[in-house]
C-alpha cells in the first residue's frame, strides 16, 4: 500500500502543476446544467467544469490506470462506466474539488483521490495545489500534512466549535438555523479540502446540508478516520462507496465522533 500512496500522491502532485498552469489564467468554462438556463455562481444548480477540470482529469487518469489497470474508475469528469461495481478496488477521484474558487482565484480548491476496496476507503490524497498541502492517509496508518502526523482536534462541545461550511450553502443562507449554536462558522471552498483540514485540527467540524457525491469526500472520510474522527451523513451513518448511485443525499458532518454526533443532532433539530 506505501507503493500505491506513492504513485497517488505523484498523480495529486501532476494534477496540481497542470491545474495551476490554468488557475488566474486562460481556460474554458461551462455549466454543465447549462440546458436548464444561465445561473449566479453560488445558485445550488450551478455546476461548472473547465478545461483545467478535463486535462487534471485526463492526467489522473492515466497515471493511476496504468500504474495499476486492473482497478475500476470513478471520476465526476469521465463518464461513468458501470464496470466499477464489479470490481473489488476502484479509484474514485475528483480532479477539482471546488472548481467556483478555482474560478474566483480562491486558493481552497483540491485534487481528490480515493482507493476503495469492498466499500471501504483504503487510501486517501487530498493535494491544495494553490497552497502546496498534501494530506495523505492509508488505512490503519494514520494521516499526514507534508509529511507530518495530524489529528483532529479534540474539542467536543459545538457552542465551542470552530465550524468550517460550504461557501455555497452560506451564501444561500442555508446555515444561518446553526449559527446560534456555534462558537464561530467559516465559509471555505472544496468539500475535500474542508474535510482534510478538519483531519489537520485546523477547524473542529465541518457540516453541510446539501447532497454531496462519492469523488468529493470520499479521499477526506478516510484522512478524518485516520485522523480520530469520523465522516457521517445527517441520518449518523457511515458511507459505503463505490454505490451505484454515487450521490450522497443530504449532508454530512465530520469532526471527531462526539462533536461529529452532537452535529447531526443539531441539524436534525434546526434544519429540517
Amino acid at each position: 500500500m506505501r507503493h500505491t500512496l506513492e504513485v497517488a500522491m505523484l498523480a495529486a502532485r501532476r494534477a496540481g502543476t497542470l491545474i495551476l498552469g490554468f488557475y488566474q489564467g486562460d481556460y474554458d468554462v461551462r455549466d454543465k446544467n447549462l440546458s436548464e438556463g444561465a445561473r449566479a455562481l453560488r445558485d445550488a444548480h450551478y455546476d461548472p467544469v473547465t478545461s483545467a477540470d478535463r486535462a487534471a482529469d485526463d492526467s489522473l487518469r492515466n497515471d493511476l490506470l496504468q500504474a495499476f489497470p486492473d482497478y475500476g474508475w470513478l471520476s465526476e469528469e469521465t463518464v461513468d462506466d458501470a464496470s466499477r461495481l464489479a470490481k473489488e478496488t476502484v479509484w474514485i477521484v475528483d480532479p477539482i474539488d471546488g472548481t467556483k474558487e478555482f474560478l474566483t482565484g480562491i486558493p481552497e480548491f483540491a485534487v481528490s483521490i480515493a482507493l476503495v476496496t469492498g466499500g471501504v476507503p483504503v487510501l486517501g490524497v487530498i493535494y491544495n495545489p494553490a497552497r502546496d498541502e498534501l494530506y495523505a492517509a492509508i488505512q490503519g496508518g494514520g494521516t499526514f500534512l507534508n509529511g507530518k502526523r495530524v489529528f483532529c482536534s479534540e474539542t467536543t462541545q459545538l457552542q465551542a466549535a470552530t465550524v468550517i461550511v460550504s461557501r455555497s450553502e452560506d451564501a444561500r443562507g442555508e446555515i444561518d438555523p446553526l449559527r446560534e449554536h456555534l462558537a464561530e462558522v467559516c465559509p471555505v471552498g472544496s468539500v475535500a479540502y474542508k474535510l482534510a483540514v478538519v483531519a489537520a485540527g485546523a477547524a473542529d467540524l465541518n457540516v453541510s446540508v446539501q447532497a454531496k457525491n462519492e469523488w468529493d469526500v470520499c479521499a477526506g472520510d478516510l484522512l478524518v478516520r485516520e485522523a480520530g474522527g469520523r465522516m457521517v451523513d445527517l441520518n449518523g451513518e457511515v458511507r459505503r462507496y463505490n454505490q451505484l448511485d454515487p450521490l450522497i443525499r443530504g449532508g454530512l458532518a465530520a469532526g471527531n465522533e462526539v462533536l461529529a454526533d452532537a452535529a447531526v443532532a443539531l441539524i436534525g433539530r434546526v434544519c429540517r
